[in-house]
């Protein structure tokens, strides 16, 4: 994504390209790359004739002052897309669950290992997760609309709870007793850490997610119900899904 001379090739004869990139690594300056990539990636496209983009960024208030780096950069690359010319489609979600999903692996981690967790805030923060299968169902469905502009949609499960309530639910499943004991400070830096000795998470991808994780990333506008037959499945079932395809 950074090579721009490479996207020609790849982008030929291509009518629907979904955009699923994310620079969010060890690098201090994730959020340009995020911007360079899309650019490049935008003018690509433009110049290979492509018809449509279809984009999974992040949830968050845009006009929340302390959104987070990376749930910036997600809102910032959607921008980048939409003002290409291209007729783009743009999802926003929160913690997906299922296979691929970083903060699903960080949240599996996390309640596999510890028998015991020192909780920080951000465990108590509001989020409305999505299982993957629902978000392949918006990604897949987004095809099929008719052209238009500046569309972006919030997507979400159908409950709204806390990264707390996750652990004890995916800790219910699997038969796994969990304490969670909350401390009035744990700061990013100290959670970063925390999450790079117990996970297979760098120090900074922990850091930059918690940073994510601060901030509610729940559904507030709800015209994707209005545009797309799809219905989303809760938690528990989500989870469930989860659990048993990672077992076999």
């Amino acid at each position: 994504m950074l090579d721009a001379a490479s996207l020609g090739e790849a982008l030929k004869g291509v009518h629907t390209a979904y955009y699923l990139v994310h620079l969010m690594s060890d690098s201090s300056d994730f959020e340009e790359q995020d911007r360079q990539a899309a650019k490049n990636f935008a003018d690509a496209a433009s110049k290979a004739g492509v018809q449509r983009i279809i984009y999974l960024g992040g949830l968050g208030d845009d006009h929340d002052p302390k959104l987070s780096p990376h749930l910036r950069s997600r809102h910032q690359v959607g921008q980048i897309l939409n003002s290409s010319g291209i007729d783009t489609v743009e999802f926003r979600a929160g913690m997906v669950i299922g296979a691929g999903s970083l903060s699903y692996k960080l949240l599996k981690s996390l309640t596999d290992r510890l028998p015991v967790m020192l909780c920080p805030r951000w465990l108590t923060t509001a989020t409305q997760p999505i299982a993957v299968d629902d978000v392949l169902a918006y990604l897949l469905a987004a095809r099929q609309l008719p052209p238009g502009r500046d569309r972006v949609f919030e997507i979400g499960g159908t409950e709204i709870v806390t990264y707390a309530d996750l652990i004890r639910e995916y800790a219910h499943q699997k038969c796994l007793r969990r304490l969670l004991i909350f401390v009035p400070v744990l700061t990013p830096y100290l959670s970063g850490l925390w999450l790079a000795v117990v996970t297979p998470n760098t120090y900074a991808i922990g850091r930059h997610l918690i940073e994510g994780l601060k901030n509610p990333t729940i559904v507030r506008d709800k015209r994707c119900n209005k545009v797309f037959a799809i219905h989303p499945m809760g938690v528990k079932e989500a989870l469930h899904r989860a659990i048993t395809s990672a077992t076999g």
